[in-house]
């Protein structure tokens, strides 16, 4: 904490923040988690939101260059990533166990929405994003805590099921959700 940046005295009481509302997107390799994922963070700020990630790598080890989901989590607007691994956080820092997204969440509590990209195991808020194409059965049809799916495919799974193309309807049913304030958008006017 940078005490210059956030007035504060040291000694001086201050509240904890409450951490942000947290959603899981969850799914198999080649899900089109990642693309899911950078579509709602560009939608989630283009009204005005915080937000913030989170990315799951199972395998261990990498790091936020091009081409990885970090990156492109970055890249698509958020204001802060964190990669967790079973060994590593990326800040980077040791870890002695793979961090759930309620640990890492403090991290991020300056924000208004923090996705998740993994964690289908997790008790948290999920999105399912599901190609039946791929031959893999669906990772959290049935879980008490999935809030959508997102598949080109019709879905009778007994809660709203989304086109991947339809990210604005699913960033209602999300903004509704976590009864997010409305966001204040400022656009700037171009010259005539």
């Amino acid at each position: 904490m940078n005490l210059k940046d956030n007035n504060i005295v040291p000694g001086q009481f201050r509240p904890k923040p409450s951490p942000p509302p947290l959603v899981c997107v969850v799914g198999y390799s080649d899900s089109g988690k990642t693309t899911l994922m950078v579509r709602l963070i560009e939608g989630l700020v283009g009204r005005g939101y915080r937000v913030g990630t989170i990315k799951h790598d199972s395998q261990g080890g990498r790091l936020d260059h091009p081409g990885k989901d970090s990156y492109r989590h970055k890249a698509a607007g958020a204001e802060a990533s964190i990669i967790s691994s079973p060994r590593q956080v990326a800040m980077v820092t040791d870890v002695d166990h793979d961090q759930s997204p309620e640990e890492l969440l403090p991290l991020l509590s300056h924000l208004d929405i923090v996705l998740a990209e993994g964690y289908k195991r997790a008790a948290l808020p999920k999105i399912e994003v599901f190609r039946p194409e791929t031959g893999k059965k669906a990772a959290c049809r049935g879980d008490v805590h999935l809030l959508a799916v997102v598949s080109e495919a019709p879905l009778d799974w007994g809660i709203p099921c989304f086109s991947p193309t339809d990210v604005e309807t699913l960033i209602d049913l999300l903004i509704r959700h976590f009864s997010l304030p409305t966001a204040r958008v400022v656009r700037l006017e171009q010259p005539s």
